[in-house]
Order: C-alpha cells, then structure tokens, then sequence
C-alpha cells in the first residue's frame, strides 16, 4: 500500500486554496463532486527553442463563476519572460472544450508533452472535480490554441514504454471535499494521440494500488535508465492522509509496477543530482519540513537505507528547521549552475520572517558527483536583497517552484509563487504573483528579477491564487 499519514491543521496563516496537510480542504469555490526523453526542448509549446512556463490560477473567478479558474503561459525567450509573451487559457478562450464552472478548479494540475508528435509541447490542464474533464490544448508555431477534453481529472505525460513517443496517464476521479477519497480510475494512452483526442492504443494501468485514492500531484522520470519513464504520485488516502507511490514502468503487460519509495506528503520531482545516468525521486515530507531523496539505479531505487533526507538544520541551507515552514511542500529539479548534475528548488510556504507567520521561502540545493549537499545552498524571500516585494504574512512565497531555463542560457532558472500575494483584508486566499529569477554558473541571482500576477497579464485578480500551480 501507500506511504500514508495524518496529519494536524497548521498553526500558521495558510491561504484557504493551499493545500493544508491536516484534510486536504477543499480549493476555494470547489464543487463537491524531468528528463528530456522525446524532444531536445521540453516545455516548449511555440518551437522557438526555448522553455515556456505554465502558470495555474485554479480559484479565479471566470464568468462570474467564482473558483472556474484559468492558467498564464508565459513563453520564454531570450530575454526571459516578458508580460507582452503571453497566453491566457480558461473554459471561456475560443478552442477550449467546455464553459467555466463555479468550483471546478480549472488549472489545479498541470502536464506538458508533445502528445502529438509534432515537435511542439502540448500543455494538459487538470482540475479538481469529479464530473469533468482535463482539456489538452495543442502547441504550434505561435503558441497554445485549440483543445480536446481527455476523461481524467488530473493527467501526467512521459514515454512510458520507450517507444520515442509521448503517452499520457489519465487519472479519472476528482479530489474530495472531505475525509473520503473518491477513488480514481487509472488508464495509460499510447501516443501518439491524435488532436481528435484518439490515442493510438490504451492499456491497462497495472496496478490497483491508487484505485482507493485522490491523485494529487504526478511527475515522470527514469530511475533505471531503461528508456522508460517511471511514474511517482502523490494521493490522498482519506481521514487526512497523504501517501507517496512510485511505478516503474513495465517492458510488457500492464503498464507499471508499484516500487518502494520515501513516504512524504508533498510535491515530487525526479532529477539525476549525482550524474550517474539514473534519475533519482525527490519527495518533499512538508509535515516534517524535510526532504528525501532517493537515488536510482540499473534495479530502480537503491534500498532505503541509502536514501538521505535535508532541511533547514542540513549543513549549508538557509534558515532553521520548523515543523509549520513547510519546507518541501513544492519541490522542482533541474540544472542550475550547468554543471551536469540536477539541482533542487525547495518551497517552504509556511516560513515565519520576522513577525510574519506564513510569508515563506524558497531553498535552492545543488547537486554533485556526491549527490544532494547543503553546501552553497541559496535561500530566497521577498525579503532578500534584488527581490521585489516584500514579505507579509500569509503571502506563501514558495507554494510552487519551477527550475527551467526559459531563456536559453543552459542554466535552470527558479520560478517561484506565492500564491497568498495581495491578500485582502479579512479574506482567505490571494490574488497571487510569481518571481522569475535568473539562473547563471554561480547560481541563482536576483538582477535581473521579474515578477508578474494577474494585473501583468490583463487575467482575472480576485482571490485568483496566481501561482497555485507551475509547470
């Protein structure tokens, strides 16, 4: 079964949309019901060669249709990102299959690939509801247009059986507005898929161990360098619990087979931080302000008693180690400093500064011929010199983080939300805003630092959560 546990309500100021490790409340307005395997530049969706970024605004009001939701892709380009270089997506853009729902969530989950084969990555757009569908909509030349519904309230891209093509795993249930999970229906798409919505074939999942629960969070990646990606989850297990699975892909019959993995209760990422050729399974454990790492190998993950885990009191990494920091809560791999070995952005949205409980923090660790280290980690706030802003209460500067380099440049640049920013007086969640900051051989620098919300991009501002999720 799952890495499960339960957890208690935070004692500090969290937005109502964050995801409160203590029952996994429901979004605000919601209804009751890693490595490149395919392309050269993955999170391209307009060709140009360099990598967009994906921005998820799940409890905007669209329509009149408070919590509908919509999501910002910002595309990269020399420069970075700008706030002219951009494209606005909700159940109200032309193309888009469906009209905007009060409590649906659109943009709580999202995947990227190339489903099509085209040399454009497609963007997958889950949500939070049980009743409706995740939409694909199609990369091109000048950007996102167009989609097609996919039966799946939450969705993760990969090659999964090696064949150079892009698949598609659908998880078809919801997330549930109270203790019980509503269980999930898991079904792999062999890709191509044709803009019709058609794979070319399906198959079965493999295994019945997510069956019972709510699928969270997903991300894809290779921890045995058989060509394959593996898959990690993370799910709601009911009465406040949140568990951590891993599959590995199988070569033949079902789909995947369910693999020991760390327990945590946060966002996963895979990335080689050794430089061996195997990815290996990030997974944050926010409830301890922790995170795991478990390195991969030609059998899969080593055994768990090789696996190490790092926070604040980790030798090196900025600030202290507290339970309701939430160190670990957003976690993204990548190659910061171009050294060839994967590098970790850590969100601890729950960082006390000063005064000010929930005002958050983003860590970044670096990867070496040893794996993981605390040594030359960097800490980030709105507190921190060359960042714009400053830290309040509640803002939750790292509910989300990205590592991509969107200008080009070969180093992983640190994308990080706090979607709490601009929070109205007596309200519970924020309007939202993201830092874009640079990446270089040093690392992560703040002069050239961007900052963007729904006001930048002409996108609904009311409580949108800008920032919910980042892809």
């Amino acid at each position: 079964m799952s890495n499960s546990r339960s957890y208690k309500a935070w004692s500090v100021p969290l937005i109502a949309g964050l995801l409160a490790l203590g029952g996994i409340p429901a979004l605000a307005g919601s209804a009751a019901a890693a490595p490149q395997s395919v392309h050269s530049v993955k999170d391209d969706f307009n060709g140009d060669g360099y990598k967009d970024l994906a921005v998820g605004a799940p409890i905007a009001t669209i329509g009149g249709k408070r919590g509908a939701g919509y999501v910002t892709v910002m595309y990269g380009g020399p420069h970075g990102l700008t706030k002219d270089h951009r494209t606005v997506i909700s159940r109200s853009t032309s193309g888009i299959p469906g009209d905007p729902e009060a409590g649906e969530n659109f943009g709580y989950q999202l995947s990227t690939g190339d489903l099509d084969g085209d040399g454009h990555t497609d963007l997958i757009i889950g949500q939070a509801s049980s009743t409706r569908d995740a939409v694909v909509v199609w990369g091109g030349q000048n950007g996102l247009s167009g989609g097609v519904s996919v039966p799946a309230a939450t969705t993760q891209a990969g090659d999964f059986d090696g064949d150079g093509k892009q698949d598609l795993v659908l998880f078809r249930g919801g997330r549930a507005p109270g203790d019980d999970p509503l269980g999930t229906e898991a079904t792999v798409w062999r890709g191509p898929i044709s803009r019709t919505g058609k794979p070319t074939a399906t198959q079965d999942f493999g295994s019945t161990r997510v069956e019972p629960f709510d699928v969270m969070y997903a991300a894809a990646g290779d921890v045995n360098g058989d060509g394959r990606d593996d898959l990690a989850l993370t799910v709601y297990t009911g009465d406040g619990g949140i568990g951590s699975q891993l599959f590995l892909a199988n070569p033949s019959g079902g789909a995947f087979t369910y693999a020991d993995s760390p327990q945590g209760s946060g966002q996963v990422a895979f990335g080689d931080v050794n430089g061996d050729g195997f990815d290996d399974v990030v997974r944050g454990v926010p409830n301890d302000s922790t995170v795991t790492v478990a390195l991969g190998s030609a059998s899969g993950l080593k055994p768990s008693s090789t696996w190490k885990s790092y926070n604040q009191d980790t030798e090196g990494v900025p600030g202290a180690k507290e339970e309701e920091d939430l160190f670990g809560y957003a976690v993204s791999a990548g190659d910061v400093n171009g050294d060839g070995f994967a590098d970790v952005a850590v969100g601890a949205p729950g960082e006390k500064l000063g005064d000010k409980d929930g005002a958050g923090m983003v860590d970044v660790l670096y990867g070496g011929r040893d794996g993981l280290t605390g040594t030359g980690a960097q800490g980030f706030s709105q507190d921190t010199d060359g960042v714009p802003g400053a830290a309040e209460a509640s803002d939750n500067f790292g509910n989300a983080v990205s590592l991509l380099d969107i200008n080009g440049n070969g180093y992983a640049d640190l994308a990080a939300a706090a979607a709490g920013e601009n929070r109205p007086e007596g309200g519970n969640t924020g309007e939202g805003a993201v830092w874009s900051l640079r990446a270089r051989p040093a690392g992560i620098v703040t002069d050239a630092a961007f900052t963007f919300g729904p006001r930048t991009v002409g996108a609904p501002t009311d409580r949108a959560w800008f920032g919910g999720s980042l892809s």
